[in-house]
């Protein structure tokens, strides 16, 4: 059976199997590596259980030939063993999705060499050729920046399990370059544009989308939140909403349940008496809705839900919005813009960035820092400029002896 060693990290203990798979031609014994982490709450017996059934699983992989870790493993073959091993169990359906639309590319790039012959040369010319004017074949352009990014963060996820395995050395894709993002002047709400479109939103819009809308920008919850939102998240004493899940598609899945982005996007927020108002007035209008649908209504409690009771497609969330602009001629933004203004809000209001980034459900508030930094650094300068206003009044009639 194979060999069993206990691994003691930082981030928790995990077991290293070796395994034997015969001799290659020069007499040389062949070697497979797997490393096997416990889940969380397992009791000893369930570990030494389960370890022993992974370690007959994998010897038994590596004597018939299931599985192959040794370094002259085509990539291709080695990326739908980590599919298999590592993502499927552990990554969110989204992700997985977008790794899968990669693949072809991929493999046609490096699919076909072995994974102990890839170097940072060969993932560089890789990216250099996504750069190339054509390769975005919807416009012909080259691919963006944070698409590249994508990919070469595809690729390095693997080469970074391969290193765990003890596959490979090292990670080829971590010195490898990629080009620059290009900022783009992305259109914004001012408050008086906000006032505007809440006010237009009260005559124009109906229940459904006006209420939406306010909650958005009171909130700053994503769209996926918004659209998981059950009527038993919203405390009507207290005024606080929470955040438990969100709503997404897929081509694959359609319209599904997941659980929040991030750990710190379960977060709980309390609104104002005004928001919970209208949340109060819009169950009563979705009861009625409800009694009007008849046994055509089918109950998932979603606060924002279909005529007939289902969760809603995401994708109609842009769509009404940009036909509710052509239609009124408001101002364009697009719907993860109120989630920036409520930010933008949240910091000029004088929030510090621990409290903004818990609001926005970040996992870390470096991520607050990196995407509000313009907004941050303005409150300051106008913080800065009232210190001064404050000291130089202090100094007035004073003259230089």
């Amino acid at each position: 059976m194979a060999n069993i060693k206990k691994l003691e990290g930082k981030n928790g203990i995990s077991y290293k199997l070796t395994a034997s798979g015969g001799y290659r031609i020069d007499g040389s014994q062949k070697r497979y590596y797997k490393t096997w982490t416990p889940e969380p709450g397992m009791t000893s017996k369930q570990i030494e259980k389960e370890l022993n059934r992974q370690a007959v699983l994998f010897d038994e992989e590596c004597r018939t030939g299931g599985v192959s870790t040794d370094g002259s493993i085509k990539f291709e073959a080695f990326a739908k063993q980590w599919f298999k091993e590592y993502a499927e169990p552990r990554l969110k359906t989204r992700t997985l999705d977008r790794y899968h639309q990669m693949e072809e590319r991929v493999y046609t790039a490096i699919g076909h060499l072995r994974i102990d012959k890839i170097t940072t040369r060969s993932i560089q010319l890789f990216v250099a050729n996504l750069s190339e004017p054509g390769m975005n074949k919807r416009t012909g352009k080259p691919l963006s920046p944070k698409t590249i990014k994508n990919y070469h963060g595809f690729i390095s996820s693997i080469m970074h399990y391969a290193v765990s395995q003890g596959i490979i050395r090292q990670n080829p894709c971590a010195a490898v370059m990629l080009p620059k993002p290009t900022p783009k002047d992305q259109a914004e709400y001012t408050l008086e544009e906000a006032q505007l479109f809440l006010k237009t939103l009260e005559t124009e819009a109906p229940p459904f989308w006006r209420v939406f809308y306010n909650l958005a920008i009171y909130s700053g919850f994503r769209r996926g939140e918004l659209l998981g939102l059950e009527w038993k998240d919203i405390d009507f004493d207290t005024g606080v909403i929470s955040i438990r899940r969100t709503s997404l598609y897929t081509k694959e899945r359609g319209v599904y349940t997941d659980t929040p982005k991030t750990k710190g996007s379960s977060r709980s927020l309390k609104m104002s008496r005004g928001i919970i108002d209208l949340l109060k007035w819009y169950k009563a209008f979705q009861t009625e809705e409800r009694l009007k649908a008849g046994d055509q209504w089918e109950d998932h409690d979603r606060v924002f839900a279909a005529w007939n009771g289902q969760p809603v497609n995401p994708s109609g969330v842009e769509n009404w919005l940009y036909r509710f602009f052509e239609r009124t001629g408001l101002k364009k933004i697009n719907p993860h813009g109120f989630r920036h203004l409520n930010a933008t809000l949240l910091i000029n209001s004088g929030a510090d960035v621990r409290t903004v980034s818990a609001a926005l459900g970040h996992s870390q508030t470096s991520t607050t820092l990196n995407i509000y930094a313009h907004a941050i650094a303005e409150a300051q300068a106008r913080a800065t400029d009232a210190i001064s206003d404050m000291l130089d009044s202090s100094f007035k009639g004073v003259s230089a002896k």
